[in-house]
């Protein structure tokens, strides 16, 4: 499975990455993203936001679990921080199967019902600014995507 690294300095220059990749995304595909507290997730789903024609304020959210959003595309954002310990179907294949993109923050913890393919991205604190942010891609729609989004 190939990887993809690359180091971000400002937080626009997170949401720079993620306003590109949102002008790639299709109907279905589930991006999982990972990072501690503070690592710029929700900074990295504003940038898609922006990408996907949504003007409305994104935040996390952390306490309804799952917000949506009317774009080009509509976007579900998830937090499933507060499911660590639920084994409780909350539906997410509707969601995963959509007519929109979705977007899990902490995916580890409901990892057994995630879609098989999936663009998985970790970030990492390098600095007070800078960020390492890895893409993986699982899945051969997310492979040529990378591949697509990585040769510019």
């Amino acid at each position: 499975m190939e990887k993809y690294e690359f180091v971000t300095n400002t937080p626009d220059e997170t949401g720079s990455f993620s306003y590109r990749l949102a002008q790639r995304l299709s109907p279905g595909d589930v991006i999982t993203l990972e990072g501690d507290l503070g690592a710029g997730k929700t900074t990295f789903t504003k940038g898609l936001a922006k990408g996907l024609g949504i003007t409305r304020t994104v935040n996390s959210p952390t306490f309804t679990i799952i917000k949506e959003y009317k774009g080009s595309l509509p976007l579900y954002h998830m937090d499933v921080y507060r499911l660590e310990h639920s084994d409780e179907d909350l539906g997410f294949d509707e969601y995963f199967n959509g007519e929109g993109v979705t977007v899990v923050e902490w995916a580890h913890l409901i990892k057994d019902q995630l879609p098989q393919d999936r663009l998985t991205i970790k970030i990492e604190h390098q600095g007070d600014m800078k960020r390492k942010i890895t893409v993986t891609p699982i899945g051969e729609r997310y492979q040529h995507l990378c591949e697509e989004l990585f040769s510019e």
